[in-house]
């Protein structure tokens, strides 16, 4: 996939984008008045993910499991010792 570049007439102002590799020349004439063009800065395009996979959920952190809190009572039910710590 080439990137696009955006280009501008010096001359007539005429704004226009050309697919090219980055190897290739920069466009240096324009394709409207035969003017001189320069090229233009620009901010590029987002990354866009295609496919399947891509989620907004992947990334989130999972919740803690919740922790399950036992009354010493609860802890103690099946205890060897139970009788022992009720004293």
């Amino acid at each position: 996939m080439s990137p696009t570049y955006n280009y501008e007439c010096l001359e007539c102002g005429y704004e226009f984008e050309k697919f090219q590799k980055m190897s290739d020349e920069p466009v240096k004439i324009c394709p409207k008045c035969k003017g001189k063009v320069q090229k233009l800065i620009s901010s590029g395009s987002g990354i866009i993910f295609k496919g399947s996979g891509f989620y907004t959920t992947d990334y989130r952190k999972k919740p803690a499991p919740e922790k399950k809190e036992e009354s010493p009572k609860s802890a103690c039910e099946n205890c060897p010792h139970k009788e022992e710590h009720k004293k």
